[in-house]
């Protein structure tokens, strides 16, 4: 049996949302911000910008984020400021204070950052995030009794 009531669609301010509750702790945007080293990203970025003229930039950890973001998602420039624009998991780990439904920037700007930093320095902090990401895991294995290749101890 199929029940059917209403006679219109919802506005979208009539959508009830679970906004006033936290975010979940073990969510992976959550976890992987934990590990990213944001400070040493963010130097490397900073080494590439002018401080004496030009507007004032976008913090690193906005555009770092987002640039992971968009190679862990596989999404096009348009597409990352668009899923950061609709998830508030990916604002956090951005480094965002509370949600906002605006763009973080605009997504030409994912063509400056490339067009700057090169492959070297993006390919760099790569190896650095992928080198985090495995020490987080190995000290987590450890801790359960295993080794790198999921064995227990020898006896």
């Amino acid at each position: 049996m199929v029940k059917y009531n209403s006679e219109r669609q919802l506005t979208i301010e009539e959508l009830k949302t679970s906004f006033q509750t936290s975010l979940l702790a073990d969510n992976r945007w959550v976890k992987l911000s934990k590990v990213v080293p944001w400070d040493k990203f963010a130097s490397a970025y900073m080494s590439m910008m002018t401080v004496d003229f030009g507007r004032p930039g976008i913090s690193p950890r906005i555009v770092l984020g987002a640039l992971i973001i968009k190679h862990l998602e596989k999404l096009d420039d348009r597409g990352v400021i668009a899923a950061i624009q609709e998830n508030p998991y990916m604002q956090f780990f951005i480094g965002l204070k509370e949600f906002t439904t605006q763009p973080v920037f605009d997504p030409s700007l994912f063509v400056d950052i490339s067009k700057r930093a090169g492959n070297k320095v993006f390919d760099s902090l790569n190896v650095e995030l992928i080198k985090s990401v495995s020490k987080k895991d190995d000290k987590k294995l450890n801790r359960k009794g295993k080794d790198k290749n999921n064995t227990p101890p020898k006896k």
